[in-house]
C-alpha cells in the first residue's frame, strides 16, 4: 500500500505516537508500505509555527527531516497537477492544505493515513 500522511498525522507520530490509531501505527511502520510525506505538510508546519499555533523542540528543517527518517517516508513534492486537481474536488472541505493533500492522493493513487473524517466524503481510501 501506498500511504501519505495527513499532516496532523505526521505531527503525532513525531510527538505523542500514542495519538496514533493501532491501524495507523501498524500501517505507517508496516515495511511492506510506501510512506510519503507531502511538501504541503512542511508548508502547514512552518505556517503553524510562524503564527504561534505551535511549537518545536527542534527547528522544523530536523523535525521534518527526523521524521522522515523515523518512517522512512520519501518525499511527495506540490506538482502542477497537484496543484490544477484542487479546482475539481467538491467542496466536503475547506481546509486548503488538506484539499492539496487530497488532491495529490487521487493524482498519485495513494490512501490517506488521518483522523479527520471529512476525508472520507471524497471517496479515497483512508487509513485511521
Amino acid at each position: 500500500m501506498k500511504l501519505l500522511l495527513d499532516t496532523n498525522i505526521f505531527l503525532r507520530m513525531m510527538t505523542d505516537e500514542t495519538l496514533l490509531s493501532p491501524a495507523a501505527k501498524a500501517a505507517i511502520t508496516d515495511r511492506n508500505n510506501e510512506v510519503w510525506v507531502s511538501a504541503v505538510s512542511a508548508w502547514e508546519i512552518s505556517i503553524k509555527i510562524a503564527i504561534g499555533k505551535i511549537s518545536l523542540s527542534d527547528p522544523i528543517e530536523l523535525f521534518m527531516s527526523n521524521g522522515m527518517r523515523n518512517a522512512k517516508a520519501m518525499e511527495l513534492p506540490i506538482r502542477v497537477t497537484h496543484a490544477v486537481r484542487v479546482a475539481s474536488l467538491p467542496l466536503h472541505h475547506h481546509d486548503p492544505f488538506d484539499r492539496l493533500l487530497l488532491a495529490q492522493a487521487q493524482v498519485e493513487s495513494l490512501t490517506i493515513v488521518t483522523s479527520d473524517r471529512q476525508f472520507a466524503a471524497y471517496g479515497l481510501p483512508v487509513v485511521w
